[in-house]
């Protein structure tokens, strides 16, 4: 397995493994995933449907629990936390991107990006300044004011990245970010995550089944039947 070439590791992921019961059947979604992530990077998770991508991302976004094993966020770990610490680790320390934006519909876009600050406690004024340079910076200031059925595929993913990014979260996950938009429309928006990764210095972790947007990470953790069966560094 290729290892990150400097020392500033803020995802680790130690024998990791996941099994669900469905019915009488045992289901192993993972089956032992060790990984490191530098802060920082931007990667990759790559396989087909039902490989067990997504359920490594909840996993590493304190979303569930692994079955054995162990996910350490900063060198802490976080996979035996309560549900009261998973709530704050959330809260603070990541950013979720969906593949269908979880926006709320009868908020508008600037609302929308303002909503986790405001379950954090944040200030109205402190809400409402970073809610307005993430909208300009994500290219939708002027839509500020519209709700997602007034926005495109597109622009409401853009919202969701900036929804994201509202409180400083130490990694960025994004499951299928492209998965519902055309091929234009989702490049533009892995443009804009790489860009954000760059100048923000933004760890972003990346699920996806598509080759084309895996390519435009640093490095590709490819996953077949719950194990990495190749880690691939993009150059």
């Amino acid at each position: 397995m290729v290892e990150p070439n400097g020392s500033d590791i803020i995802v680790e992921c130690i024998d990791l493994k996941k099994s669900y019961i469905l019915g009488e059947v045992k289901v192993d979604a993972l089956r032992g995933i060790n990984m490191k992530i530098e802060r920082g990077e931007m990667v990759a998770i790559q396989g087909p449907s039902g490989c067990g991508k997504t359920t490594l991302l909840n996993i590493i976004g304190s979303l569930d629990y692994p079955t054995s094993g162990k996910v350490l966020l900063e060198g802490k770990e976080i996979s035996t936390a309560s549900e009261r610490e998973l709530t704050e680790i959330r809260r603070k320390s990541v950013g979720f991107i969906f593949q269908f934006y979880n926006l709320l519909p009868v908020l508008t876009a600037l609302e929308n990006v303002e909503l986790p600050m405001l379950i954090a406690g944040k200030a109205k004024e402190q809400r409402h300044e970073r809610a307005m340079d993430l909208l300009e910076k994500v290219g939708l200031l002027e839509r500020k004011d519209h709700k997602p059925d007034e926005l495109s595929g597109g622009e409401r993913q853009r919202v969701a990245i900036a929804r994201a990014l509202a409180n400083h979260p130490l990694i960025l996950l994004a499951d299928e970010p492209t998965g519902d938009l055309d091929t234009e429309t989702g490049l533009a928006i892995i443009k804009l995550l790489k860009e954000i990764n760059r100048t923000e210095n933004q760890t972003l972790i990346l699920v996806t089944h598509d080759g084309n947007i895996a390519n435009q990470s640093e490095r590709i953790f490819h996953i077949i039947d719950g194990l990495i069966s190749s880690v691939q560094e993009v150059i």
